[in-house]
C-alpha cells in the first residue's frame, strides 16, 4: 500500500462514497469530510479517515477530489484552507465560465486545478464501461493519472480548463434531451390506454438506433455540407408540426415538441428546407 497516492475527497453524496470505495478498494489511504458527518459512515467502516473539518482534510494530502452540487460549494468548503502545493481534482458541474473562475482563485492559492466531469452513475463508478474528462495542466493530469484511472478511463481534453465542462455538459445535454423525449413518447402513447412497459420495446429499438447516426451527422458538420436527399428539413419538419398536433390532441405539454418544430420552421426560413435535417446546427449556431 505505500506505493499508492493518498488522497482526500470531500463530497460524499452517492458519486463521492462511489469514489471513495473504488479507492479503497485499489489500496489507496484516503481522507474524506462531508458537512453531514455521517455520510462518511460506512466509507470510515471500511478503512476511510474521517476529517474533523474541510481544512484538516485538505492539510491531510496534496490530491484532494472534489465531489460537489457546483463549483460555488468549493468556496465555502476550501477558504481558508491550506491550498499550496495542493492539486485540486473538481468533479463537480458547473458551467465552463465558472471553472475558469476557480482555477484563478485556486491558483493564488497556491493550487492547480484539474477539472473532471464522471460519465457514469455512481454504481458504474469504476466499471470498465465509466470514462472521465479532465482539462487543466497536462503535466497534472499525467502525474495523477494512475490514481484517476481508479473511477474510471481518464481522458485529458487538453490545457484549457473549459474544455472538461464543455464535453461534459454536451454529453448531459444529448443524455436529458433524449429523457426528456423518452418520458414524452411514453406520454403520448398512454394518451390512448397503452402501458409504458408495452411502449418500452419499441422505445429501446429507436434509441439503439440513433447510434447509426452519429458518424454520418459529425461528418456533414464538419464539412458543413448537408445533403438533403435522404431526409430533407421540410420533410422532417412536417413531421415535427405531425408530433406538436398530435400532443395538443391529447391534451400533454407540448414545449419539448414545440422547441424542436421551431428549430426546423426556423431552419425552413433560412432556405434550409430541401437541406439534411443536419442543417439544423446552423440555426443552433445563430447563422
Amino acid at each position: 500500500m505505500s506505493g499508492k497516492t493518498p488522497l482526500t475527497l470531500i463530497g460524499l453524496g452517492p458519486m463521492g462514497r462511489a469514489m471513495v470505495h473504488r479507492f479503497l478498494d485499489a489500496g489507496h489511504r484516503v481522507t474524506v469530510w462531508n458537512r453531514t458527518a455521517s455520510r462518511a459512515d460506512d466509507v470510515v467502516a471500511r478503512g476511510a479517515t474521517r476529517a474533523a473539518t474541510a481544512a484538516e482534510a485538505v492539510e491531510a494530502n496534496r490530491l484532494v477530489l472534489l465531489s460537489l452540487t457546483d463549483y460555488e460549494a468549493m468556496y465555502a468548503v476550501l477558504d481558508g484552507a491550506d491550498l499550496a502545493g495542493r492539486v485540486v481534482v473538481n468533479l463537480s458541474s458547473d458551467t465552463p465560465e465558472k471553472t475558469l473562475k476557480a482555477a484563478a482563485w485556486l491558483a493564488e492559492r497556491g493550487a492547480e486545478l484539474l477539472v473532471g466531469g464522471v460519465m457514469v452513475p455512481a454504481p458504474l463508478v469504476g466499471d470498465p464501461s465509466a470514462y472521465v474528462f479532465y482539462s487543466g495542466p497536462e503535466e497534472v493530469f499525467d502525474r495523477h493519472r494512475d490514481v484517476l484511472a481508479v473511477i474510471g478511463r481518464p481522458d485529458h481534453l487538453g490545457q484549457d480548463h473549459t474544455l472538461a465542462q464543455l464535453f461534459y455538459q454536451a454529453q448531459l445535454d444529448v443524455f436529458l434531451t433524449s429523457l426528456a423525449g423518452m418520458l414524452h413518447a411514453i406520454a403520448l402513447v398512454g394518451s390512448a390506454g397503452v402501458s409504458a412497459e408495452r411502449f418500452a420495446p419499441y422505445l429501446g429499438d429507436l434509441l439503439s438506433s440513433l447510434n447509426l447516426y452519429v458518424e454520418e451527422t459529425a461528418r456533414h458538420v464538419d464539412a458543413g455540407e448537408h445533403p438533403g436527399d435522404q431526409a430533407n428539413v421540410t420533410m422532417m419538419g412536417a413531421t415535427a408540426d405531425h408530433i406538436v398536433g398530435a400532443t395538443e390532441a391529447a391534451g400533454l405539454d407540448a414545449a419539448l415538441p414545440r422547441a424542436v418544430q421551431s428549430l426546423y420552421r426556423r431552419a425552413v426560413e433560412a432556405g434550409h428546407g430541401r437541406d439534411s435535417w443536419t442543417a439544423l446546427v446552423n440555426v443552433i449556431r445563430g447563422r
